[in-house]
């Protein structure tokens, strides 16, 4: 529906529920960078905090609890619980969430007392909160116990109030698989719960302040179609003259082929894969500026069947010019810092706000034969320079307030990491980051420890099967001992590690399976990952093994596609076993080992059933890790890093003839000091002249290239410069922050 033609058009971009509570899905904030630089007037709203807030507070748990009579005799134990308990909810709601909120810091005493906040079951499965926290962990423990606290009220509210609720998702079941409109379709038709209401009334009271005349709703994730589409149907009942559309990273996916008329009663428009792009061409188009057969990647309802618009010949807009992710209209300071799993690398994903920044459009990889990488987002491989990048994060931490950053690239490039980290340190930020990334060799021991110096604290990526024959099936470009290396190499730089675990890949076997998870088992003891989580493989339909499943050795049986998502498909796999029969023991052992936990326990003890014994060396791992260089060969496009610290004093000294030294040659004591601490190193004096004339160029540049570098020492020494690479001056520098990268 076209409506007027507008001279001036204004956007509200939403985020329906629920994503998640510590910090704002970005799609929005992206949205907004890149329509600022364009002149779009837009405003922003993430109803996922939002509901959160609204539900969570003195009137709005009152409300919930008082729906219920504690009379009803079907409810569970615990549900009476709560009820019984509701007085204390009540009276402690507020005081939590200002808690979580870090307004409120004090009540972590009164917390950790054990007597403050009532319990029902989900502090049944607390632990040993000593080992996790220690004696002077009071903010944190306090925190762990408020997130259970808040969780027991979730459980609440799933059994007695709306089934399909949940922190970080709602009706997602309604999401998954959804080939047919048709169970969506009648769930939309049905009464609103008090959830939906709840955001009803928040998006009605939004769109009346900023009266806009396109609404944009980004649908990351199947926990979020359902209520996406709510938002189409109060927009359509009360604001019919406001157009929509729905994008992001569910819809690039699943809708696809989308054919089904219905869809369309919600929404006006839908938009494929990068949304900067077709969204200008779609407000051209409302505006009164272009034709509607020349819009770009876009489904419209014409002469009432779906079609499909894609007659632009405008590319895509560069990543250079897409602007500054923007996050202001969002409630950056009421984001609820929760601590689910008491893992140090698992709460990241939780605990804290992280502005959300993307270092290069698609993945530098892309050969992965589970992943999409037919999609634009995957393929299109795009990055931008670390002197841009570091101009958005000095951005957005003026917008935000914040100094934490996780860049969300598929799999950041280590070239551009290093590059990035560089910039970081010429420029003297102080920020706070972690990255997904592929385990590959780039990542040395010198990367590493550069990159933690500039502020990466964390590392998730994909370790898959640890299986090297199922890894070189998935063409994932590493082995098992390769990912060891590079994890240890990580680890080792304090550089905190989190591994994605797949079962289920095709052709695998049930030893594999077994074998795998000791792998993981002997990688966590080692200490060289943190954190981990497995999946069951899903097979979809824009991946290699999607696309050509009788090249891994299976065959697709379903689903029907019936006009609305077509992404997962169910497949046979005639030389696999029964991979769903895994699933909790694989789970349960993890939990255990990311709390140190179980290492002891032979891998079959974590199954209820009979599996084969495994045939991994229970010294593997070690073995790997043992055979690493700890420092690889220098490269001449390589570049200098010194992390050890200025020199502050100087003094020639006499060698006497007991010392290991060369006689008859001057030579010079240079005392360094950097963060930590003063240490002292001696070379020869026209060593020290020259490596002191390096120091300079540091304090200039932080990165000298190494051939410039080795035609300055030899230049400046009148020696080769093997002679400087394999001294034992050069070493001791190697150890205290010579890299090179």
């Amino acid at each position: 529906m076209l409506g007027n033609i507008l001279s001036k058009l204004k956007v509200l971009l939403v985020t329906p529920p629920f994503t998640q509570l510590n910090t704002a899905y970005p799609a929005t904030a992206y949205l907004k960078g890149f329509l600022n630089s364009i002149g779009i007037e837009t405003q922003q709203i993430d109803l996922s905090i939002e509901v959160v807030l609204d539900i969570f507070n003195k009137s709005g748990l009152e409300e919930i609890l008082h729906h219920v009579s504690i009379d009803e005799t079907d409810l569970s134990s615990n549900a009476l619980h709560i009820l019984a308990n509701q007085d204390r909810y009540i009276a402690t709601i507020d005081a939590v969430i200002s808690f979580l909120q870090n307004k409120n810091p004090t009540l972590a005493h009164s917390i950790n007392t054990g007597k403050y906040l009532p319990q029902a079951s989900r502090f049944a499965e607390i632990g040993d909160l000593e080992w996790a926290f220690g004696a002077m962990g009071i903010h944190d423990k306090a925190r762990h116990l408020a997130t259970l606290f808040l969780e027991d009220l979730g459980d609440f509210i799933t059994e007695v109030i709306d089934p399909d609720f949940g922190f970080s998702r709602y009706a997602e079941r309604l999401g998954r698989t959804a080939t047919h409109f048709d169970e969506l379709y009648a769930h939309l038709k049905q009464d609103d719960s008090l959830i939906i209401s709840k955001m009803k009334k928040i998006l009605s009271s939004k769109i009346d302040v900023s009266k806009p005349d396109l609404v944009c709703i980004t649908i990351p994730f199947p926990g979020n179609v359902f209520a996406a589409f709510k938002c189409g149907q109060l927009i359509k009942s009360c604001f019919p003259k406001i157009n929509i559309t729905i994008g992001g990273g569910y819809v690039n996916t699943e809708l696809r082929k989308v054919y089904d008329r219905r869809v369309f009663e919600f929404v006006d428009f839908i938009t494929l894969d990068d949304g900067e792009a077709p969204l200008q061409h779609l407000i051209e188009y409302l505006q009164g500026q272009r034709t509607k057969d020349t819009l770009k990647r876009t489904f419209l309802l014409a002469h009432q069947s779906v079609t499909y618009i894609n007659n632009s010949t405008q590319l895509d807009i560069p990543q250079r010019e897409v602007g500054t992710p923007d996050y202001t209209d969002l409630k950056i300071n009421e984001y609820l810092s929760v601590i689910e799993v008491v893992n140090p690398m698992h709460r990241l994903w939780s605990d804290g706000w992280w502005n959300k920044l993307t270092l290069a459009h698609g993945c530098y990889w892309g050969k992965c034969s589970f992943c999409d990488v037919t999609l634009d987002y995957i393929k299109r491989y795009e990055p931008l320079s670390a002197s841009l990048l570091c101009d958005r994060i000095e951005a957005i931490i003026i917008q935000t307030g914040h100094t934490g950053f996780h860049f969300v690239d598929e799999a950041a490039p280590p070239a551009l990491l290093r590059d990035l980290s560089i910039e970081i340190l010429r420029r003297k930020l102080s920020v706070t980051w972690w990255a997904n990334i592929r385990f590959e060799k780039s990542f040395t021991s010198d990367l590493c420890r550069l990159l933690s110096a500039a502020g990466c604290i964390a590392f998730s990526g994909g370790l898959e099967v640890a299986s090297d024959r199922l890894l070189a099936k998935m063409k994932k470009g590493v082995t098992v001992s390769q990912v060891s290396q590079v994890t240890k190499a990580m680890s080792d730089a304090g550089i905190m590690v989190h591994a994605y675990l797949m079962y289920g890949f095709p052709t695998q076997t049930a030893q594999e399976t077994i074998d795998s998870l000791e792998m993981v088992r002997q990688m966590f003891e080692e200490g060289i990952i943190q954190s981990g989580f497995w999946h069951l493989f899903a097979m979809t339909a824009h991946s290699p093994v999607g696309i050509a499943p009788h090249e891994y050795g299976v065959s697709h049986n379903g689903p029907d596609f019936g006009g609305f998502a077509e992404n997962d498909y169910y497949h046979d796999d005639p030389n696999g076993t029964m991979h769903e029969k895994f699933s909790r023991g694989l789970k349960v052992s993890l939990f255990n080992f990311m709390q140190g936990l179980g290492f002891d326990y032979t891998v079959n003890e974590w199954f209820d059933f009979k599996t084969p014994k495994t045939t991994v060396q229970p010294d593997t791992i070690q073995h790997y890790i043992k055979t690493q260089l700890a420092y690889p060969a220098i490269r001449d496009n390589d570049k200098a890093i010194w992390l050890g610290g200025r020199p502050i004093s100087i003094s020639e000294l006499k060698i006497k003839k007991a010392s290991k030294h060369p006689q008859n040659l001057p030579y010079t004591a240079i005392d360094f000091v950097n963060y930590q601490t003063t240490y002292s190193l001696m070379m020869e004096k026209n060593d020290a002249e020259w490596w002191l004339s390096m120091c300079e160029k540091f304090d200039d540049d932080i990165s000298i290239p190494i051939r410039e570098m080795k035609e300055s020492y030899e230049n400046a020494t009148n020696k080769k410069w093997d002679q400087w690479i394999n001294s034992e001056v050069f070493n001791q520098l190697r150890q205290h922050g010579l890299l090179y990268v």
